[in-house]
Parts: structure tokens; C-alpha cells; sequence
């Protein structure tokens, strides 16, 4: 979360914004860059001139001044005025009772880290109570976010060592996001590296009415790998470069002049913004939850799918989500989760743009070899929604929903027979998030009892008129696969005719099919 608002003054003139001046410093006593809350650890030291109380041509420290030259060359050649931002939740830095974590077993592990990873894992006591935090208060949460990770890092990984950058970054998506790919930050950063709109789009991530990016993991990572890679360039310090990405380089060299010259990211904490303060340790915290977890007990548990079981295809025709599921008996909730760029659960077609469609691989090949009877399909049915609403609706069929714990779209859609999409469409919702007790207004396929919003009848079988065929569902059929095997039958008829409100289907089940 880079926070690049900057002021003019502080890449323009620095000795007219910079007020608050050194104390006099000893040249015998030369700063020592080793302190971290009390802990003496890698030195380094830092030439300090002798300041004088008389010379009123204060000199900037010449190590920030030149960090400043680099971003702002930075900002003017690339544009870089937006920002990426979202602040970390406050962190407090009390002791934590959590016997089942030794400070001593703690110190050796957090040694072993440091040895093997660029950036400044040592032992102290902030960190120490962040960890024990985590792990007495959040375990499930924790939980959750590591089977996802299976997920995300696997292409985490790839897109950060094709741009050099260390793979532990990938740790820093879920101080970002927690891993979720349609975070919005309260000033709108988005995504799963939280960027805000102009920095996506300086970053090549397309932001239009239909599609964001910056919630493409993919592409996003990208992105994220570019923009660390140049604050490395400039910092040459990851620990400030993370800094500098949640708060913006300006706000880090400013840091730097007031600790009076440390350049350790531990040593010029108390002097950057607040959300700042708490980056580096929640980041280093779940960074060593998540490399020694087995040692905590957390259990390794698969995914719904891994990266490999997936595949992508590029679009021929604008498509929804909702008919991608019809035809290829994908459930919505498993398509927006493989798909979170789109906004409106819509893929367009544009030309000169690749938009693609990632599926569960077993369902690409038929898609594929039937790509052209679907695009014609969505084609026909896209043009049947220009009118204010589907034929088999009419005005008095509506119902007002209240929405409940545990509800969401898809399961909703299911409830009453119709699609994600047209509950967004009734409602003008531009994303699918619901609050409790938000109300929805539903044109229902399924009949229901008058004036209930929570109860429905089970939907009663449509009469067929001429021959019956039965059909019994086999492996890796859908509606779609199946009305293909019968001329003049749709997906709707073989609902209709059978009491099937949703998409789903079982092997073995058996469905009656009208033959004219």
C-alpha cells in the first residue's frame, strides 16, 4: 500500500518544509545503526558532520536527499500520482501470555528466517507480542488464509522470481488483502495488492465499467513485482521498501532525517505514519506463522482447486458468468472466484484485448469444441434482456427478500430459480456483497407463498405434450450438454419438466425430455 500523495514542497524544497532540525551531535560519538527496541544487532555506522547552532544553512542528510532525487525522477518520468493504500489494523505491542511459543525457541527460529530471506528478521519484543498475537487470537482465521494460499502462491511465486523479487513477498497479499482478490480498501484501493485506480492504471491494469484488474491475480502481481522492484532500486533495503509501499517513499525519507540518520527500518518506526508502524511486524509475523506452521499445528488442507486444475480461455463474444455456469454445470460462486475481475459477473469482447475465462479444467474441452453453439446461444439470449424484463415475469410476481446470516447471491438465485445476475440487475447492485437484513426485490421462476420472504414451494413439474424420453444423467454432463442431444429441447424445458430450479445435477439422476 504505497501512499504516494505527496506534497510539492517535499520533492521541490527541502529546506523550507523540513522544520524540526538535530540535536548537536558529537562527531567522537558517531550514530550506530544497530538498536532495535534495546537489542544490539547487525552495526553499521553512519558519519554524522558536527552541527552547529550557529550556521543557519541547515544541510539535508545527504543519504535521503539523494533517495529523493531517485523517486522523484520516478514520479515525473512515470506519472506515478496515485497511490496504493489501505492501512494495516493496529497492532499492540503488550506481552502476550502464549507458553506453547518460547521466547528462546522463538529467537532461534526467527534466526534461521533471517539467515535464509533479504530481509531483517531479527528477535524483538514488538515482534515477538505481533506473533503471539496472531497465534493465541487468530488461529482460524489463519487457518483460512493458508488453505487459500495454496491457491494464490504457486502464482505469487512464479510472477515475483520473474521479476527477481524474494518469494516471501508473496506474504505481504495477505497483509494487503487477506487474500481476497475484490478487496476495497475505505479509500478505494482494490485487490489483492491493493492498488489504487491511477496507480493501475500507470501499471498497465485495465479499471473500466466492466472489468478491474487490479483484482486479476495475475496481472496484479505483475504489477506489484514492477512498482517493488523499483523502491528496492531506490531503498536498496527490502525492509524500506515495504515501507515505502504502504506509505509512500516521501513519508520514509522524512523518517529517516527525523531518527536522525538511521536507515533501519526498526530505528525509524516511531517516526512514520501509524498504519506503517504496524506493517513490517504484521508482515514479518505471518511470514514466520506461515513458514514454521506445521510447527503450530496448522494443518495443510487442499483447496477447493489448485492453480494447475485450472485453464483459461480467451473470449470470442461478450458472455455472463450466469450462462457460462448453465452450459457448463460450473457452480456461479466457483466461476467468480476463478473470475474476480469482472465486475458485473460479465465478460466483454473487445477487440485488440484479451479477455479470458479461466474454468475448471475438466470442463475446457467441452466448452471449446462447443464454443460457437454457446457464444450463438448468449448471443440470443443477451438480446432477449433489452426488455425491462423477461417475458415469463410479470410486475405483481415480485417479492421483497431480507437478506439473512449466511446468505450470498448464488444461493439465493438458486432459492427462487433465477440468475445472480438478474438479482444484481433488479437491485442495481455493482458487486456481490449483501448486508444482513438488506433487502432485495426478486422476480421469482419458483412459485412462492404471498407475502413470505423466506419460504418457497417445491416447483412442480411442467406437463410434457407427445413422447417421453427418459435420460439418465451420466459423468460430466450438464443441462446444456444435454438439450444439445435433443433437437427443439432447451435448458429451460428440461428444468421446466422437471421440477429443476438451479443447475446442479447428480450422475444417476433421471430426467424426462419432451420429443415433440
Amino acid at each position: 500500500m504505497a501512499f504516494r500523495i505527496f506534497t510539492v514542497c517535499l520533492f521541490l524544497n527541502f529546506s523550507v518544509c523540513v522544520s524540526q532540525t538535530q540535536d548537536s551531535i558529537s562527531a567522537q560519538n558517531p550514530i550506530r545503526d544497530s538498536i532495535i527496541d534495546g537489542n544490539n544487532l547487525k552495526t553499521r555506522t553512519i558519519a554524522v558532520k558536527v552541527d552547529s547552532t550557529s550556521n543557519k544553512n541547515f544541510e539535508d542528510l545527504e543519504f535521503a536527499k539523494k533517495l529523493d532525487e531517485k523517486w522523484l525522477e520516478e514520479l515525473y518520468n512515470n506519472n506515478l500520482y496515485d497511490t496504493i493504500y489501505k492501512s494495516v489494523r493496529e497492532l499492540s505491542y503488550q506481552p502476550i501470555d502464549y507458553p506453547e511459543l518460547p521466547t528462546d525457541t522463538l529467537k532461534k527460529r526467527l534466526k534461521e528466517l533471517d539467515a535464509r530471506t533479504p530481509f531483517n528478521v531479527a528477535y524483538n519484543p514488538a515482534l515477538e507480542s505481533v506473533i503471539k498475537s496472531y497465534l493465541k487470537n487468530r488461529r482460524k482465521h489463519l487457518q483460512k488464509l493458508m488453505t487459500l494460499s495454496a491457491f494464490y502462491f504457486p502464482m505469487f511465486e512464479r510472477e515475483l522470481d520473474n521479476h527477481n523479487i524474494p518469494l516471501e513477498i508473496k506474504y505481504l497479499a495477505i497483509v494487503e488483502s487477506a487474500l481476497k482478490p475484490r478487496a476495497k480498501s475505505r479509500v478505494g484501493a482494490t485487490g489483492l495488492w491493493q492498488f489504487m485506480f491511477g496507480t493501475g492504471k500507470e501499471y498497465g491494469l485495465d479499471v473500466s465499467s466492466y472489468v478491474d484488474e487490479r483484482s486479476d491475480p495475475i496481472k496484479s502481481t505483475k504489477a506489484a513485482a514492477k512498482y517493488l522492484a523499483r523502491l528496492y532500486k531506490i531503498f536498496g533495503d527490502w525492509d524500506l521498501a515495504l515501507a515505502a509501499y504502504n506509505s509512500g517513499p516521501g513519508n520514509v525519507t522524512k523518517a529517516i532525517r527525523r531518527s536522525g540518520g538511521y536507515q533501519n527500518y526498526w530505528n525509524i518506526r516511531h517516526n512514520l505514519p501509524r498504519e506503517t508502524a504496524g506493517y513490517l511486524p504484521a508482515f514479518l509475523a505471518n511470514m514466520y506463522i506461515f513458514e514454521y506452521a506445521e510447527a503450530h499445528g496448522f494443518e495443510k488442507i487442499k483447496p477447493e482447486f489448485a492453480l494447475f486444475e485450472t485453464d483459461t480461455i480467451k473470449v470470442k463474444h461478450l458472455i455472463t458468468l450466469d450462462q457460462v455456469a448453465e452450459v457448463t454445470g460450473t457452480p456461479i460462486e466457483t466461476l467468480q472466484f476463478l473470475n474476480p475481475s469482472y465486475k458485473l459477473d460479465i465478460i466483454p469482447y473487445i477487440e485488440k484485448k484479451d479477455y479470458v475465462l479461466r474454468l475448471p479444467r475438466n470442463v475446457v474441452g467441452n466448452f471449446v469444441t462447443h464454443e460457437d453453439k454457446i457464444y450463438a446461444m448468449a448471443k440470443a439470449e443477451l438480446a432477449k434482456r433489452e426488455k425491462p424484463l423477461p417475458q415469463f415475469f410479470t410486475a405483481n410476481a415480485s417479492l421483497r427478500y431480507r437478506v439473512k446470516s449466511g446468505d450470498y447471491l448464488g444461493k439465493i438465485a438458486r432459492k427462487y430459480g433465477v440468475r445472480v445476475s438478474q438479482i444484481k440487475k433488479w437491485n442495481g447492485l455493482r458487486s456481490n456483497n449483501l448486508k444482513i437484513g438488506q433487502r432485495l426485490t426478486i422476480y421469482p421462476r419458483k412459485p412462492h407463498v404471498s407475502g413470505s420472504t423466506s419460504t418457497s414451494k417445491t416447483t412442480k413439474p411442467k406437463p410434457i405434450s407427445g413422447k417421453v424420453t427418459t435420460y439418465t444423467v451420466k459423468q460430466g454432463d450438464s443441462l446444456w450438454s444435454i438439450a444439445q442431444k435433443f433437437s427443439g429441447v432447451s435448458v429451460q424445458d428440461i428444468k421446466d419438466w422437471n421440477g429443476i430450479s438451479g443447475n446442479k445435477l447428480k450422475v444417476g439422476m433421471k430426467l424426462k425430455i419432451g420429443r415433440g
